[in-house]
């Protein structure tokens, strides 16, 4: 700011404290006055007219007149000295004398001469004349005076342009012009010094201000700054357009008329306004070369504070995406998987290339600034050599990652390709038929099939499994190098039973000498079965079989039922192969469908769940669908972590032995628990995503994706899985019947399809409403359906009883294991699950108190439900008689249970008063029982408590007199044999014969049949007649007993008919009672056993009582 002090003088008035705004008023009584003429010598010229007042002038006023006149002309002017003309030509000798006197005695400046005119009177010229001459020494002036007596003399001394027009002069002079004139060249003095003085001081704040440190401060100070430099230019561009009027103001005469002479003050005028103008000029361009350097710099440091900013940004995401990149440590388990995660790193990539791209151009802005001399050079430098560095090595692990997975799908296209082949060879020797390679023609056609195969391994097979090792060292972990192994395994053992087939082969093709005729071996030569009946030989086997496989290990029973095969012959052997290429194929179909699965699901929770608590796709979702994430997606996070983490990999476990992957259901039975939950949730699910189906976020995430089929389609896969399971189980146990694991398939075919039956109950369960409990106190829920229901209640007016008895209501009922739920059912509208039915809650009824009647008259599709003893009876009509039968069944579990826990209680009690009392023991040596222990482990479990059946019977039967605990069966018999209406009058056996085979002493080692309906206790899959066959919890009805101990069966469940061997009739039903026996009301005995769990509802304190009664 050097140069604004420069040439700061404007000219030497700017020393002198007066200037004419100040003594405006005095320089108005134009008492003396600067014409602006010029003597001879350039003296300039101050004139006194005349001015009656002038005595009466005070001196302040004289006295800064006078100073202010003398400092208007330029030094070099006032150096030389002034004229002063007096004009007193009106005036009094002695007033001129006086005003002589005075000036003189004020005049600040140096004079030259001194004019008066004297007074024009003739008494006061010669007056004035005389006095002059003898007063000469009064006047102390070292100038000379000079009395003129007229203006012409004036003229002699001064030219007569440079006087005024009032003292005979042509001087244009106006003083009013000349003091408005005077006023402005000086305001627009002090204007410039003090925008002088401003921009100065601007300058020494701008150059004082520290740099802020972050971006907005730092952008606020720029438009601070900038906003008072806008100001001061201003102030400048006014001050010019001032001093140009000033300037133009002067010489508006010359540009008039250019033949116009302009005065010497004029002139001095006119060159103090341009110097001031150019004073002006040069501060402004020195202010403004300032400001650019000022200005470059805050801007600069502006861009270094939005460059530090987005460096932390932008290295953030990269250390997030770098983050990310490292996450991809999977290297797969197949081809789809690594193609889904090839997938997933490429929409990774897609997503991450916007980062990447911002931190290189990022580099890039950083470079340029260093290429422009930013003056944080030093501080830009590591920055830019950091972002360089970080997406280069983004860039080249992204490319190590693709490099890899392109690896692994290699080498499981590899894996597969060869497995795909054994597959191929297993297929091919269990499809080559065994009567036709007995020939030599059909032995030779055998063996170019195999070699033909064997050629294709060339392309297809792994070769060398240490090249593998070696090739693709820098992919593998333990699980793929165990998953190589295997593979390897599975191709060495099917090259093996190809070389075994074509020794066998080639012997076949050579040692035919003779033409031998080629017959087919016979089932019944494979195995002498010790079973009366043929319908029997396949189980006689499959019982021998599995003896032998539960010696030993797996495979070790494997190779025994190897050799036991070729002993028996070459069909049986190839019928295993043939078990065994389809068992594997249901296992790999199973791990496949799991596998894709899985990475079903994490595409989801990935593409979609994730995705919504994505910062960058907020602006995508619309605020009601903000937060409610749990209900779209229910728990299908906790599924897949189930799946990926435990289920999928003890699968995989399983690859080598299919036929005990029942083991693997079992073992996670529990966990399959969790989708009782989403199942509950999906109608939430399934509303939320009808309403906000059109989403433009559902449909970015599917374009991401590049899905097909929309969310709702994904969702619904956890629904389908689970469905799956027992329709993948039920494969695999129809080719492994005579396997080590059929058990386990069965038991956990059967838990499957348990948990299935849970979930589709508690759909329902979770639509009744109007329950004022808690429907988790009831205990686990059993059964559900629709049913017409009739009520017959003791209590009530007649009316409405009769009434009741034609009129069937629609109710829903609910079996729990402590109660049973009635409900009405209302469909609702809507689409989907919107559209289920909700359920109406009526009442209910404690199976404590609950008895039932399997049978009644004229409807096998309806059975009574009963309630304290009667006094409310409820007639249920099924659908079909076999969901009576399902329905009648389940209830007979619930009221058996409770039955044994208060017989439990009695018995304790019992002991504890008497030792004397017998147990009976004829349940317990029952030939049934006796059957039930040799069956499987499976059909012990659905033969449970019926010896416990017996023994309430015998209990119940043997003290019907008592009146307390049991004594209420008698009761509840006897109010069911008033009705007859709800007795059967078809029941074959009495209650005395009940009574025989369930509590009789000791009976035979068999028990006779005799013409009934039985319910089955367990599977049989063929009678006599190939499509006839039986399930666990079948009705059947014994028609007639035919020769070679045959008995002609109807299955009531599915209206088939056909012969049973008798033996195997008596493990089909056990120990069971005729389904009327136990059914009807009629029927005595075991009829009360179910009626007596009802008497339950006095507690087991009413089952102690009569035992103690009994004791007595």
């Amino acid at each position: 700011m050097s140069n604004l002090n420069e040439k700061d003088e404007i000219m030497h008035q700017d020393i002198i404290p007066l200037y004419a705004a100040d003594i405006h008023d005095q320089l108005k009584k134009q008492f003396a006055y600067l014409s602006g003429g010029r003597g001879g010598d350039g003296c300039p010229v101050i004139t006194f007219p005349d001015y009656p007042a002038f005595s009466e002038i005070p001196e302040k006023e004289f006295q800064n007149v006078l100073t202010y006149l003398t400092s208007i002309p330029s030094l070099r002017d006032a150096g030389i000295g002034f004229i002063l003309v007096i004009d007193r030509r009106q005036d009094k000798w002695t007033s001129v004398k006086a005003s002589i006197l005075r000036i003189a005695a004020s005049f600040p400046g140096n004079l030259q001469l001194v004019l008066v005119l004297r007074p024009t009177g003739l008494f006061h010229r010669a007056l004035s004349d005389i006095a002059f001459k003898f007063n000469k020494d009064e006047f102390k002036m070292k100038v000379p005076i000079i009395m003129l007596g007229s203006v012409s003399e004036l003229q002699g001394y001064i030219d007569k342009t440079q006087l005024t027009e009032d003292l005979g002069g042509t001087l244009d002079y106006c003083h009013n012009r000349w003091l408005s004139r005077r006023t402005a060249i000086e305001g627009f003095a002090q204007k410039v010094k003090q925008t002088a003085q401003i921009l100065q001081s601007f300058g020494t704040e701008l150059a004082e201000t520290e740099l802020p440190n972050d971006v907005q401060s730092t952008s606020s100070l720029l438009a601070t700054h900038t906003e008072k430099k806008d100001k001061m230019k201003e102030d400048i561009r006014l001050a010019v357009e001032q001093g140009d009027d000033i300037l133009g103001s002067i010489t508006k005469p010359v540009t008039e008329n250019p033949e116009y002479k302009l005065n010497q003050d004029q002139l001095d005028n006119q060159t103090t306004v341009e110097r001031l103008l150019a004073q002006l000029n040069e501060t402004e361009s020195a202010f403004d070369e300032f400001w650019i350097k000022h200005q470059q710099k805050l801007e600069q440091c502006l861009h270094l504070r939005n460059f530090e900013q987005n460096f932390r940004e932008v290295k953030a995401a990269l250390d997030i995406v770098s983050e990310r990149l490292s996450a991809f440590t999977d290297v797969g388990n197949s081809c789809s998987h690594v193609e889904h995660i090839l997938k997933d790193l490429v929409n990774f990539e897609e997503k991450s290339r916007e980062t990447v791209a911002k931190a290189r151009m990022l580099a890039s802005e950083g470079d340029a600034f260093i290429q422009s001399n930013h003056y944080a050079v030093d501080s830009i430098i590591p920055k830019c050599s950091e972002l360089h560095h970080l997406c280069d090595a983004f860039t080249t692990e992204m490319e190590q990652k693709r490099n890899v997975l392109n690896k692994s799908l290699e080498l499981h296209g590899l894996l597969e390709k060869s497995m795909k082949w054994c597959d191929e060879g297993i297929y091919l020797l269990a499809s080559q038929p065994v009567d036709k390679c007995q020939s030599q023609d059909g032995a030779e056609s055998a063996l170019q099939e195999i070699e033909k195969f064997l050629d294709t391994g060339a392309g297809n097979k792994i070769k060398e499994l240490k090249k593998v090792y070696r090739e693709y060292a820098h992919i593998l972990n333990e699980d793929l190098k165990e998953h190589i192994q295997k593979v390897f395994q599975k191709q060495e053992s099917m090259e093996e039973m190809f070389q075994k087939r074509q020794v066998s082969l080639k012997k076949l093709a050579a040692k035919q000498t003779r033409p031998v005729q080629p017959v087919a071996p016979r089932p019944e030569a494979f195995v002498k079965s010790p079973c009366t009946s043929p319908g029997l030989q396949r189980d006689c086997v499959s019982n021998t079989e599995s003896g032998v496989l539960r010696k030993v290990n797996y495979r070790r029973g494997k190779t025994e039922m190897s050799e036991l095969h070729q002993s028996r012959g070459g069909s049986t052997m190839d019928d295993e192969e043939n078990l065994a290429v389809l068992r594997q194929h249901v296992m790999n179909e199973l791990i496949e469908t799991e596998r894709a699965y899985v990475e079903e699901l994490l595409c989801v929770l990935e593409g979609y769940a994730a995705e919504m608590d994505n910062p960058l796709m907020a602006h995508l979702i619309s605020p009601e669908l903000q937060n409610k994430k749990d209900i779209l997606f229910g728990n299908m996070e906790e599924i897949y972590h189930f799946h990926n983490r435990i289920f999928l990999r003890e699968l995989e476990n399983y690859v080598e032995y299919p036929e005990l992957v029942g083991r693997c259901f079992l073992d996670q039975m529990e966990d399959f628990q969790i989708y009782e939950k989403y199942c509950q949730n999906k109608p939430r699910s399934e509303s939320l995503w009808r309403q906000f189906s059109d989403s433009v976020f559902f449909q970015e995430c599917q374009r991401k994706l590049d899905h097909k089929l929309s969310l709702d389609s994904y969702l619904l896969k956890p629904v389908q899985r689970i469905t799956k399971y027992q329709l993948l189980l039920k494969e695999m146990l129809k080719y492994s019947k005579n396997c080590e694991g059929a058990e386990d398939l069965q038991e956990a075919l059967n838990s499957i399809l348990g948990i299935l039956k849970a979930v589709n109950d508690s759909m329902h369960q979770i639509a009744i409403t109007g329950y004022d409990g808690n429907l988790n106190e009831l205990g686990k829920l059993l059964m559900q359906g629709s049913f017409n229901v009739w009520t017959d209640h003791k209590k009530g007016h007649s009316k409405v009883k009769d009434l009741a008895r034609f009129k069937p209501m629609q109710r829903h009922l609910f079996l729990h294991e402590k109660a049973v739920l009635f409900c009405k059912k209302r469909e609702e509208n809507g689409e989907g699950y919107e559209k289920a039915p909700s359920y109406s809650y009526k009442h209910s009824l404690n199976m404590a108190a609950v008895g039932i009647t399997e049978n009644v008259k004229g409807d096998a599709k309806k059975f009574e439900i009963w309630y304290n003893a009667r006094e409310e009876v409820y007639i249920i009509q099924a659908p079909t008689p076999e969901v009576k039968a399902t329905w009648v069944n389940e209830i007979r579990k619930v009221l058996t249970s409770q039955l044994q826990a208060c017989r439990e209680a009695s018995q304790h009690r019992t002991l504890e008063h008497t030792q004397s009392l017998p147990l009976p023991a004829s349940s317990c040596t029952s030939p049934s029982r006796n059957n039930i222990r040799n069956m499987k482990k499976m059909d012990e479990r659905k033969a449970d408590l019926t010896g416990l059946e017996g023994y309430v019977t015998t209990v119940a039967s043997k003290y019907p007199e008592k009146g307390k605990g049991w004594a209420k069966t008698s009761h509840s018999l006897d109010a069911s044999e008033e009705n007859d209406g709800w007795s059967s009058a078809e029941e074959p056996l009495n209650s005395s014969d009940a009574e025989e085979e369930g509590g009789g002493g000791g009976g035979g080692n068999e028990m006779k049949l005799i013409p009934g309906k039985y319910t089955v206790v367990t599977d049989y899959e063929k009678g006599v007649s190939e499509e006839f066959a039986v399930k666990s919890g079948d009705l059947v009805q014994l028609i007639r007993e035919g020769e070679d101990g045959l008995w002609y069966v109807k299955n009531l469940t599915t209206g088939r008919e056909g012969w049973i061997p008798a033996n195997n009739l008596l493990m089909l039903i056990g120990n069971s009672k005729s389904a009327q026996s136990l059914s009807s009301s009629e029927s005595g005995t075991a009829s009360s056993t179910l009626s007596t769990s009802s008497s339950c509802s006095d507690s087991c304190n009413a089952s102690s009582t009569s035992f103690s009664d009994i004791k007595g």
